[in-house]
């Protein structure tokens, strides 16, 4: 059985000898497990076995667990298989979920867990389920040239898309020309959508589209953004990591896709 063991956003990881790095397989917990710890039993789909995971108060000291470390959740996309990376994603995401519901909204009482993935009220039967934060992300094209942005919250100098919450009775069409409206003052049309991927940081689901160019001039929301500009694959600034949707579609348009 895969553990899936976080001390808040970090990931145990197991070291092994010839470098690689892997997620603890053990018949029992890879670490002392408290009274109060909660193991949540995680079906992860598409034919994956499920895993169990569950939340340290301190990480582990790899003096006292050799052969095993804390990693990031973004730093293990690059130690971990993509389907291990996408569980612990998942995990994450649900150990989020369970540490703030552990009251009912409506009448203040604990919450059990019902099924794995829902939880009920054990005074007035209110059941909760684990929600996403949609959020839309766009490559803006005019031509060979892209819209590459610098978002206030990001915290070093790379350059991404233009991107923003879906909002209350929006299409994710509506939602990607809002934003693009909001944050740059341009018109765009031939909205596309490209694809879709879990954010688990903490709890968001990212829907890729591409869109050109349709109008007016770039005038940045500073509230929002600190820097942007059209370009091109030969003048290009920092790019978002590998792992994100952002990247995939650069990549995806600098290669000549549509």
């Amino acid at each position: 059985m895969k553990y899936f063991v976080f001390c808040q956003t970090d990931l145990l990881l197991q070291r092994h000898a010839d470098g690689t790095y892997a997620i603890p397989d053990t018949e029992q917990p890879p670490t002392p497990v408290k009274p109060w710890t909660h193991v949540m039993d995680v079906e992860c789909g598409q034919g994956q076995p499920g895993v169990r995971t569950y939340r340290l108060d301190s990480p582990v000291d790899s003096q006292s667990m050799p052969g095993y470390e804390m990693c990031p959740l973004r730093a293990s996309y690059y130690r971990l298989t993509e389907a291990d990376y996408l569980a612990a994603g998942k995990c994450q995401e649900l150990l989020y979920w369970d540490q703030n519901t552990r009251f009912c909204g409506v009448c203040g009482a604990p919450m059990r867990m019902h099924t794995l993935i829902s939880k009920r009220c054990t005074e007035c039967g209110k059941e909760v389920w684990p929600q996403l934060a949609t959020a839309v992300i766009v490559l803006v094209s005019r031509g060979h040239e892209m819209l590459l942005v610098h978002a206030n919250n990001f915290r070093t100098n790379f350059y991404g898309l233009v991107a923003g919450f879906v909002e209350t009775g929006e299409t994710l069409e509506q939602a990607v020309q809002r934003e693009v409206g909001e944050e740059t003052g341009l018109s765009i049309s031939n909205i596309r959508y490209f694809a879709s991927q879990p954010w688990p940081y903490p709890c968001g689901l990212m829907v890729g589209f591409t869109a050109d160019y349709a109008g007016g001039e770039l005038r940045l929301q500073r509230e929002e953004l600190s820097a942007g500009g059209w370009f091109t694959a030969d003048r290009l600034p920092e790019l978002p990591e590998p792992l994100s949707i952002a990247r995939r579609l650069i990549d995806h348009h600098m290669a000549g896709g549509r």
